[in-house]
């Protein structure tokens, strides 16, 4: 799967889950949870025990798939070359870290990195990144998307952080091409309860699906 097919997965479907847990076993089973309410791509953390051990599972189960497996917390080229050895489809880090970008770009792997300001998502796009995660989402808000794509139409942007069932269409109609989804998406987890995030899954992605759908109409 190669980096465009890996964008338009994540832009397709909507809801990219943010996956942090206490072991390697929890971690596989909210992405399976995820996976079962018809999410499409998952963000596994590096502050989960054995990352890439989760990586390496998820990316050999589901190889022939229409899934993107991906790293999140990716504060370095040397984690992100680890993730991609691992399986990793696209790498995601908290800020803007050039030489993760550029190793991604070298191996043709999916990069987004967060991004805080006009002159970070300016300098992403000149660096080649593929979709830019607006971190975080609820200090920024719906309307640092409208800022950004009334000057830059053509950038892509995913936020992540203050994104619930409740505010995920106004993300939608403000512009962000997805959304990455944590807590108020796998929180359950805590007390082994995986059919609830399966069920939210569910439900974001229609949120989603029907966001995008009014916003074709306008």
């Amino acid at each position: 799967m190669n980096k465009d097919q890996v964008t338009k997965i994540i832009c397709d479907n909507g809801v990219v889950p943010v996956i942090r847990a206490d072991s390697k076993e929890q971690a596989i089973r909210i992405s399976e949870a995820c996976l079962e309410g018809g999410i499409n791509s998952l963000e596994i953390t590096f502050t989960v025990p054995k990352a890439h051990k989760v990586l390496e599972y998820l990316a050999d189960r589901y190889i022939n798939e229409d899934i993107a497996i991906g790293a999140g917390t990716v504060m370095d080229s040397e984690t992100a070359r680890i993730a991609i050895l691992s399986g990793a489809s696209f790498i995601v880090s908290p800020y803007l870290n050039e030489s993760t970008i550029k190793l991604c770009n070298r191996y043709q792997i999916a990069s987004l990195p967060g991004v805080m300001s006009i002159k970070e998502v300016v300098q992403a796009m000149e660096l080649g990144v593929d979709i830019m995660k607006l971190f975080p989402g609820e200090v920024q808000g719906t309307d640092m998307i409208k800022a950004i794509k009334g000057p830059i139409p053509q950038a892509k942007i995913m936020p992540t952080g203050g994104v619930s069932l409740e505010n995920i269409s106004d993300w939608i109609n403000s512009g962000a091409v997805a959304v990455g989804i944590g807590g108020s998406l796998t929180s359950s987890s805590k007390v082994n309860d995986f059919q609830t995030i399966t069920d939210l899954s569910r439900q974001f992605v229609q949120k989603v699906q029907e966001a995008k759908k009014e916003l074709i109409k306008l």
